[in-house]
């Protein structure tokens, strides 16, 4: 254990000295020294995990958040009016910061720590392992479920509902099985580039749309709103900024784990830059009559084309959550005692078939999810508010009290400080969990005393109008 502490303490960047402070205090939490070696030893592996450099992980955390998050930007500003929607992006995104460096921060303290349920072994014990690991397979299916939804809207809009949506889902699931099944976030890390480049490419034809169409509505700088109407656009911002679930299995197939730092500062700035800009240029445009999805608010034939440009990263960022979920279940099945099956790291039978079906059974649950709750916004809100709240703020708050002792809490005006901001952030995750649920459960409940939504497995076509 000490000759790990002493390895990690020297020829790091600031990130890594920034946390030295933990490490120092890492004889308190003493683990076996197998369990460092989240894969065991790679040297004669067929399967090398540990291999990605910062910037591929960077690639990854841009695909993971910016893909779904980006949708549902401009219909949050309709809502929330143009001051709060920048506000709210701002500063969600700069606690997002704070609680993503925590979470590396934490990583680097416990090396073993490949996911949730391994952060929750050592924060409570087995009943955290399973409550944490259950809650990340839990939400990362929702979100496979979302891309599913997501994608059966794609194909609705390009073809004009040419075919009944249960079978775009079924083919958007598909797809995004068979390339979840690299065995590797090394593998599938080029394809995060692609992504990147789709959305990119598509939010920008929706805003070249939008300003040749002009201004279509009345655009306000506050709102004035029912607490349950506004807050359930706040979700729709936290949603964006929900990659957090995934950064510790990232950090796991990193070459150099303390480079984090600076995937998470290119994530940072370039999702924030993003949402800004396409939030105050589409609501600038569409005004009151502002969709989500946002490739929803051009004129027939660019919405078809966004659509059509956008289905690589919508597939993708899909891909990237299934296999962080499938990877979860993988390592913990092969994983015992903190020891590594062959299976892990070799192509056998067992390992490749375990693998497949666990991914299977993974798309499988998000293609009934997107066909049993056929509404976007609303299932976005769902998720927020369960998970998001915690895996993106209120945990990283936990994190830091675990990792600092009570003696060392007060000692200085900027320790209070940073107790005083840890502990908002963990009850800024349980009042998001409680009013998100709220706000979500009675926009469900009017949608459907309305008539606005679907029935389950109809054939009726989704694409926006």
């Amino acid at each position: 254990m000490a000759t790990q502490t002493t390895s990690m303490g020297t020829g790091q960047d600031g990130f890594a000295k920034g946390t030295a402070d933990y490490e120092k205090r890492a004889n308190r939490d003493m683990v076996a020294a197998d369990e460092f070696d989240v894969y065991g030893d790679e040297g004669s592996a067929d399967i090398k995990y540990r291999t990605m450099v910062w910037w591929k992980c960077a690639a990854l955390m841009l695909a993971e958040t910016v893909s779904l998050g980006v949708l549902s930007i401009p219909s949050a500003f309709q809502s929330l009016g143009m001051v709060g929607g920048c506000i709210l992006i701002i500063g969600l995104g700069t606690i997002a910061t704070c609680t993503g460096y925590m979470i590396g921060a934490f990583k680097l303290r416990y090396p073993h720590v490949h996911n949730m349920a391994d952060a929750g072994m050592i924060l409570a014990g087995p009943v955290g392992r399973e409550v944490l690991g259950g809650a990340q397979v839990v939400f990362m299916v929702f979100l496979c479920g979302s891309h599913v939804l997501t994608g059966l809207i794609a194909f609705d809009t390009i073809t004009a509902g040419a075919s009944c949506s249960v079978l775009w889902a079924g083919i958007s699931a598909i797809i995004c099985l068979v390339l979840t099944l690299p065995r590797t976030l090394n593998g599938i890390s080029y394809l995060s580039v692609a992504s990147f480049i789709s959305i990119v490419s598509a939010v920008l034809i929706t805003m070249i749309g939008v300003s040749i169409i002009g201004h279509q509505g009345g655009v306000t700088v506050t709102a004035n709103l029912s607490f349950a109407s506004g807050f359930l656009a706040v979700t729709d911002i936290i949603f964006a900024y929900a990659g957090h679930v995934g950064f510790f299995t990232f950090i796991a197939e990193m070459k150099k784990p303390e480079d984090f730092s600076k995937a998470l500062y290119c994530l940072q700035i370039a999702d924030t830059t993003l949402y800004l800009i396409v939030g105050v240029v589409v609501y600038a445009y569409a005004g009151a009559d502002t969709v989500s999805p946002a490739l929803g608010n051009t004129g027939t034939t660019l919405r078809k084309v966004s659509y059509g440009i956008a289905l690589p990263t919508i597939m993708i960022a899909g891909v990237i959550n299934g296999h962080v979920c499938a990877k979860l279940v993988f390592v913990r099945w092969f994983r015992r005692n903190g020891v590594a099956s062959h299976h892990l790291t070799a192509h056998t039978w067992t390992g490749w078939l375990t693998w497949i079906g666990i991914c299977l059974t993974i798309w499988v649950i998000a293609f009934v999810i997107a066909e049993v709750i056929p509404f976007f916004n609303d299932l976005l809100g769902v998720i927020s508010a369960l998970f998001a709240s915690w895996f993106t703020y209120g945990i990283s708050g936990i994190f830091w009290f675990h990792m600092t002792p009570r003696s060392e809490r007060w000692t200085t005006p900027w320790q209070r400080c940073k107790t005083v901001f840890w502990a908002s952030i963990i009850l800024m995750g349980a009042f998001i969990m409680v009013a998100g649920l709220y706000a979500s459960i009675d926009s469900i409940v009017q949608g459907y005393k309305s008539g606005e939504f679907s029935g389950p497995f109809t054939c009726e076509n989704q694409a926006i109008a």
